[in-house]
């Protein structure tokens, strides 16, 4: 009797890795992807407290301890603070407009103020596609917040007319 061939095609299985013992496991907050990618969060737009208070908890740590003490000092520094989120960020504003914002990304904090060329000292970093007169600063760590010095600039900033101020 002739052999016949199989029509099947077989292909190797792979067999799989096994999984690592739980205590090996390493325990990761997963940033969104946004995070990862340099850009900020897809929060939706709204005015309000309650808005900038629910996109600082969606980040992971130790963006969120550093945005939560940015934003203390903002209440603290200034009385009739305005809280929206915009742009997928915290903006901060008093009464005419939006002064600075904040927010988190993969590996840091970015607190931006709107019109920063005008501060004394001036912010060392400019921030790409927010205008060319933007200045901040990028924080990897709450420990290196200079609570006074950031609450200079936002005096500062805040004293000076902000930008998207309602048309009446």
């Amino acid at each position: 009797m002739p052999i016949r061939k199989s029509t099947k095609k077989t292909t190797p299985t792979a067999s799989k890795p096994s999984p690592a013992p739980r205590a090996k496991r390493k325990a990761t907050t997963k940033l969104p992807d946004s995070m990862v990618h340099g850009k900020a969060s897809s929060a939706k737009a709204a005015d309000g407290d309650e808005p900038v208070f629910a996109y600082i908890a969606s980040l992971p740590q130790p963006q969120r301890g550093i945005a939560e003490k940015i934003d203390a000092i903002a209440a603290k520094t200034l009385p009739s603070l305005q809280r929206a989120v915009k742009w997928g960020i915290a903006y901060y504003g008093v009464g005419d407009g939006w002064c600075f914002c904040c927010g988190g990304f993969s590996d840091h904090v970015k607190l931006m103020f709107i019109n920063g060329i005008t501060l004394d000292p001036i912010p060392p970093v400019t921030p790409i596609a927010m205008g060319k007169a933007t200045r901040g600063i990028e924080l990897k760590s709450a420990g290196e917040i200079d609570t006074n010095q950031i609450a200079a600039w936002m005096k500062q900033i805040t004293a000076a007319p902000g930008v998207g101020k309602k048309k009446k």
